[in-house]
């Protein structure tokens, strides 16, 4: 059995599945390279991150494919359902990353909160010139204990979220269609263990009580934070979203920036990746990483692991 893990797998993912007497390939096709690639190396296991798209046509014309993995949370690049109704399997490793993300978010969190963002860069350029003037500047940072985090979709990513945000001392309010409460079991470092139950609540009222907002929602067809979002929320809010670009109006984003409404704001993702508008990577409010949530090399074992484990299981 062969496995191509387009978009790369870690290391224990590999021995993983070697040990269970599948070849593994890490060679990166082209997009348009990989139907004939598929065929031509008889290629029965695709595995995929947000790079590789699988669409009808490359199932339709690659029948040695028997499992597609998304090594991640999200499978919108994938035809889930079309592949499925073709017989194939289609997994992902869902759990795998969300700790590295919500830890992400509160590294733009805090980086936010304190102007990191904006000192790391003024430091080298003026540090020894304008000392003072950054000092001044930058002194009017916040602090995220005691702050209301407001949590848009809440489940395994966005609950990881607030795990660390209960941990930092910080109330935490939940929106989520989907689920009425959940129970979250935060544990330390010496086997003590705290259980918090958080019950969700209405969007409308997650936006008009939070001081930081942090979205974790499935790709959309219409905006989940549009200029109507934005015209609720509370002045000088502090916004994240690591989790899908589209999920907020980027042009309502910086409209909310200009006018005060919004103080500052985290992406790790963009409507355009893997070109972001120009306006967004010169605004001075915005701190930015390229779509890099799940990467850390914690995660990427476990994914690896675990996208191994589900194939070795399948196929046996």
């Amino acid at each position: 059995m062969k496995v191509l893990a387009n978009d790369g797998i870690s290391q224990s993912g590999i021995d993983a599945l070697e040990k269970g007497g599948y070849e593994v390939i890490t060679t990166t096709v082209a997009q348009e390279q990989l139907e004939n690639y598929i065929n031509e190396k008889q290629i029965n296991v695709l595995l995929v991150r947000s790079a590789t798209t699988v669409r009808k046509d490359l199932i339709d014309a690659c029948p040695s494919l028997k499992i597609i993995g998304r090594g991640g949370v999200g499978m919108d690049n994938i035809d889930v359902e079309y592949a499925r109704e073709k017989g194939l399997s289609v997994i992902n490793t869902p759990a795998a990353s969300s700790h590295s993300v919500a830890e992400l978010v509160f590294g733009h969190l805090y980086g936010l909160s304190r102007f990191l963002h904006n000192s790391n860069r003024d430091m080298p350029l003026e540090g020894d010139s304008n000392f003072k003037g950054l000092k001044k500047a930058y002194a009017k940072g916040t602090e995220l204990r005691g702050k209301t985090l407001g949590v848009l979709g809440f489940g395994r990513i966005g609950q990881a979220t607030a795990k660390v945000a209960l941990g930092a001392g910080m109330k935490v309010i939940a929106f989520d269609p989907f689920l009425e409460k959940a129970n979250l079991e935060l544990e330390f470092f010496d086997g003590q263990k705290v259980n918090f139950e958080i019950q969700t609540i209405s969007k409308e009222d997650v936006l008009k009580q939070s001081d930081f907002i942090t979205l974790h929602v499935p790709a959309q067809k219409d905006y989940v934070i549009d200029e109507a979002e934005f015209n609720i929320m509370k002045d000088g809010v502090i916004i994240a979203n690591a989790a899908r670009g589209g999920v907020v109006n980027e042009v309502a984003l910086v409209k909310a920036i200009e006018n005060g409404k919004v103080a500052r704001a985290a992406l790790d993702v963009f409507e355009k990746e893997p070109k972001p508008e120009i306006q967004l990577l010169m605004n001075p409010a915005l701190s930015l990483t390229p779509h890099t949530g799940a990467a850390t090399n914690e995660a990427q074992d476990r994914i690896g692991t675990e996208l191994a484990a589900q194939i070795i299981n399948i196929l046996g």
